[in-house]
């Protein structure tokens, strides 16, 4: 078991079943009846680019590898990949309550909705999957109604608060005080490797205007490029929205610097495949 660790003391775990290679939260591991995990490139069984734990049917890589690369998967989560709802993500903060009568949709059967880059549940045996190539994942856990959600956040979900949308939508759905939430924010990007336009750099500029919410977040580097944390970013939304600050977890794992064990967009050029972040409620 190997530990990254934040500069906050925030770390995530590396698990590994059989050839499968996973990361894990902590904060999350301590709630006994929810079942979690980041995939890494490592455990499937696709090929060149897309090598080898590929969770995307539609970047090219084999069906039948993605077949089996989800049900490896599923065997690390404990459940069925009849049980893994997926979104379709867009870039929006369009949301979706699923249930057991989603199980499969992306997957074994095809999704009777579009647009959609976040997920929640209060359904026992539903496992939540978003997936990710640079962008930034988002957890929530309601320790008290138990619910969950799982998010989608790139540079347009993050301006947009992604990270709040869930906690009023939790609230609306569930009744959930953002107070009872805990919530992880996991691999993706860093400050150092996303580099953005002016005008990216300007829309978060009006968006987080807290004091000293600017300079945190953005790092200019001339000719009217920045430097955007992404990280920070989601913190300040989550914090914001009402989850307390030690009920947040956040990794250091950058996608781009380790782009031989995550997949990242930005480092492949686009030549990848995805992860997947994966969430679900135990059926015990």
């Amino acid at each position: 078991m190997d530990w990254y660790r934040h500069k906050n003391n925030m770390q995530m775990c590396e698990n590994r079943a059989g050839e499968l290679v996973y990361l894990t939260f902590p904060i999350l591991e301590k709630i006994d009846w929810v079942s979690h995990l980041f995939s890494t490139r490592m455990g499937g069984v696709s090929e060149g680019i897309y090598s080898s734990m590929n969770l995307s049917y539609t970047r090219g890589d084999r069906n039948e590898d993605v077949d089996e690369n989800f049900r490896r998967i599923a065997a690390a989560l404990g459940c069925s990949v009849e049980d893994i709802v997926c979104s379709d993500q867009t870039h929006t903060t369009n949301l979706r309550i699923v249930g057991k009568a989603d199980g499969g949709k992306g997957i074994t059967r095809a999704r009777d909705y579009s647009d959609v880059d976040g997920l929640l549940t209060d359904e026992p045996g539903v496992y939540l999957a978003t997936f990710f190539a640079d962008c930034v994942p988002l957890y929530f856990v309601d320790t008290k109604r138990k619910a969950i959600a799982l998010a989608h956040s790139g540079w347009r979900g993050t301006v947009a608060r992604m990270g709040q949308c869930v906690a009023e939508k939790m609230r609306e759905a569930y009744g959930t005080d953002p107070a009872d939430l805990v919530a992880a924010v996991g691999p993706s990007i860093c400050q150092a490797c996303y580099e953005v336009s002016g005008d990216v750099a300007d829309a978060f500029a009006a968006e987080f205007r807290g004091p000293g919410q600017e300079r945190e977040i953005l790092l200019e580097k001339g000719g009217g490029k920045y430097q955007l944390d992404l990280w920070r970013a989601n913190e300040i939304v989550l914090i914001e929205a009402g989850i307390p600050k030690e009920h947040i977890q956040i990794t250091d794992l950058c996608t781009c610097h380790n782009d031989r064990y995550l997949f990242s967009h930005r480092a492949s050029h686009g030549k990848r495949g995805n992860l997947g972040a994966f969430l679900g409620l135990s059926a015990n």
